[in-house]
């Protein structure tokens, strides 16, 4: 079950410390989803359960196949879940257009609209008005270094430059949350890099009203690079096996991937990754 409720809780914390939850801005409990295939039933997500604070970022990492993505389609409305509920604290009664904005690994942009014009899309996928919209679309390509190629097509801009075009696409609408499935994993590592930096930079790491991003990767060193908290999934049936606090500074710089912290929590997440086969998963 999907429950909206007006009653949002901002997290506490000091500018320069990773936010800490303080009252669950989106909770799920005991979330769990199954379909059924020509084989039989799947199993693809058991008992989760996770609160996020409002402006947390939460990376979530683990094997291929464990339910990863399935959870941000059941937060975001697209998959109904078997059991369990998922109580969003979204500040306003009842689900909007603009609750979510969604980055996918594909940048997702029409090649016969410029820049600009897929950006806009958002708004018309919503039935709104574009018009009033076209200066937020402005600024935040102008936030995201794409100013100057607000018409041109896809097929002129580089890989990095598409996924920044779609990341503003996600946020026209100013939605609350944030979902990304695995939005850089095409990208060369430096690219890769740059975005990282990138995304940081326009969520606003010393911003406390800024959005609650659930961020799904593959990298172990982009989850914990990006992330307050890490949370590692098990093999399907993916269920929570262990979470990690990050406690790095922000604002993150390039730098602190070389500090003695970062290399400990990253091997700890793969350690953790590595530990727990699927019939020994419990959750912690």
């Amino acid at each position: 079950m999907v429950e909206w409720k007006d009653r949002s809780t901002l997290a506490e914390g000091k500018p320069g410390t990773a936010a800490k939850p303080s009252g669950a801005f989106i909770s799920l409990d005991h979330l769990r989803l199954s379909y059924r295939t020509a084989t039989g039933e799947i199993e693809a997500v058991r008992d989760v359960s996770l609160d996020i604070a409002h402006g947390e970022f939460i990376s979530i990492v683990g094997p291929s196949g464990c339910g990863k993505s399935t959870l941000l389609k059941m937060i975001a409305g697209l998959r109904q879940p078997s059991g369990g509920t998922l109580v969003i604290n979204s500040g306003s009664a009842g689900k909007s257009a603009g609750q979510y904005g969604m980055v996918f690994q594909s940048p997702v942009l029409l090649p016969w609209r410029n820049t600009i014009g897929n950006v806009t899309m958002a708004a018309e996928l919503a039935s709104l008005p574009v018009k009033p919209l076209l200066p937020r679309a402005s600024e935040l390509l102008k936030l995201a270094g794409l100013e100057n190629f607000a018409g041109k097509f896809p097929r002129e801009l580089s890989g990095g430059m598409q996924q920044r075009a779609a990341l503003c696409r996600a946020l026209l609408l100013d939605p609350p949350v944030l979902l990304m499935d695995e939005p850089f994993g095409a990208l060369d590592a430096m690219t890769r890099d740059e975005m990282n930096l990138e995304l940081l930079r326009i969520w606003g790491e010393n911003d406390f009203n800024r959005k609650t991003v659930i961020f799904v990767t593959h990298s172990i060193p982009e989850a914990v690079f990006l992330g307050d908290r890490v949370v590692v999934m098990t093999p399907r049936p993916g269920r929570v096996a262990k979470i990690f606090d990050v406690e790095l500074p922000r604002p993150r710089t390039v730098e602190r991937r070389a500090s003695a912290e970062f290399g400990k929590l990253s091997l700890a997440v793969y350690e953790a990754l590595r530990a727990v086969p699927p019939s020994e998963a419990t959750l912690l």
